[in-house]
């Protein structure tokens, strides 16, 4: 199925990015040569959603291959180990990066490795649509359960969609999908502080999609939820550990907890390849810390004073307490339980 929206393609031995962060004013793809190119692309944000992130990885290295057809294995590795240097908190980027690694170590000679790694990093992104698919179809049963077929107003987070992943996405996957089945009434995007993913991205997927819906700041959600205008919640995650803590984009954990109080469903959609069983509980991730510009500035200007500082944290950990279900392309974890977690999503 084409995408409305195409983040990355790969052509003539180029991958071109487009460039999210010029959106949704520009549509200009970035051209990445190299594995430098990816790395810098990931980094600064080119690309970002934790699956998309990590298929750029796969794409890096099918690049670093390219330009250094002779490598070594060791070689190799230490590719590997510098692209996934490139953002810490998306278990993503190591998950498939390391799968290319053990690729590699299968391999006689590494020149046999280049058009093995171009078809898996196809099949990958194939797979992955219909994975959330899957997901959006569980989703789709988890409402009925409380809401039957009426069409819902639901609200999001950040940006979960083709953008984020590549193929259909994961929480707005969800909501593409139910959108398909005439299930959604309006959606509420959350501009989504300090990037404006939500603002920039999740509502130019919206209006793409032809979705009803509205922004709205952060601090609305208790409005919003209080006067009863959110019947669920879905977000994506960059990380899920053992216990079902989540991290996702900052201002996520206190989303939950403001839709725990108000009994509204809140619900985590993420593919396995999210999940990191060998974490027991949320404390062990690494939040990354952004550049504080990201708050200080809109693009060159300043909206602060020029001598403030800031702190700007990327992502929070959702409590497993606070999610209704984990959704992932092997079904739905409700409740979320270490038992369940390993049961459903064990990898």
């Amino acid at each position: 199925m084409k995408n409305v929206i195409e983040p990355l393609k790969y052509e003539k031995d180029v991958l071109k990015l487009l460039d999210q962060r010029l959106l949704p004013g520009e549509e200009v793809y970035m051209t990445a040569k190299t594995i430098e190119d990816c790395f810098v692309a990931i980094k600064d944000m080119v690309v970002r959603g934790a699956p998309l992130i990590g298929f750029t990885g796969i794409w890096g290295m099918v690049l670093f291959l390219k330009n250094n057809p002779k490598v070594a294995l060791p070689q190799f590795e230490q590719a590997a180990t510098y692209l996934k240097s490139a953002r810490p908190t998306a278990v993503n980027l190591a998950f498939e990066i390391d799968r290319v690694v053990e690729m590699a170590k299968k391999e006689t000679h590494m020149s046999a490795l280049y058009p093995k790694l171009i078809a898996h990093a196809q099949g990958e992104m194939n797979n992955l649509y219909e994975k959330n698919l899957s997901m959006a179809k569980f989703a789709e049963i988890e409402l009925q359960k409380i809401y039957g077929d009426r069409p819902l107003n639901i609200m999001t987070i950040c940006n979960t969609g083709t953008l984020a992943c590549g193929v259909l996405g994961t929480a707005l996957g969800v909501i593409v999908h139910l959108n398909k089945q005439k299930k959604v009434k309006s959606v509420y995007a959350s501009e989504t502080r300090p990037y404006l993913q939500g603002s920039r991205l999740t509502s130019y997927e919206l209006i793409k999609e032809g979705i009803s819906h509205e922004i709205v700041v952060e601090g609305a959600a208790s409005y919003l939820m209080k006067n009863k205008l959110v019947d669920a919640i879905f977000a994506g995650a960059d990380r899920i550990v053992e216990n079902g803590d989540t991290a996702n984009k900052v201002g996520t954990s206190s989303l939950s907890i403001i839709a725990k109080h108000y009994g509204i469903p809140f619900f985590i959609v993420a593919p396995v390849s999210s999940f990191d069983l060998n974490m027991k509980t949320g404390d062990e991730i690494e939040i990354e810390l952004r550049d504080p510009n990201e708050i200080l500035k809109f693009k060159d200007t300043h909206i602060a004073h020029p001598d403030a500082k800031a702190l700007n944290p990327s992502f929070d950990v959702t409590d497993h307490s606070c999610i209704t279900g984990i959704l992932c392309e092997n079904g739905a974890i409700n409740p979320v339980t270490v038992e369940n977690v390993r049961k459903i999503a064990g990898v």
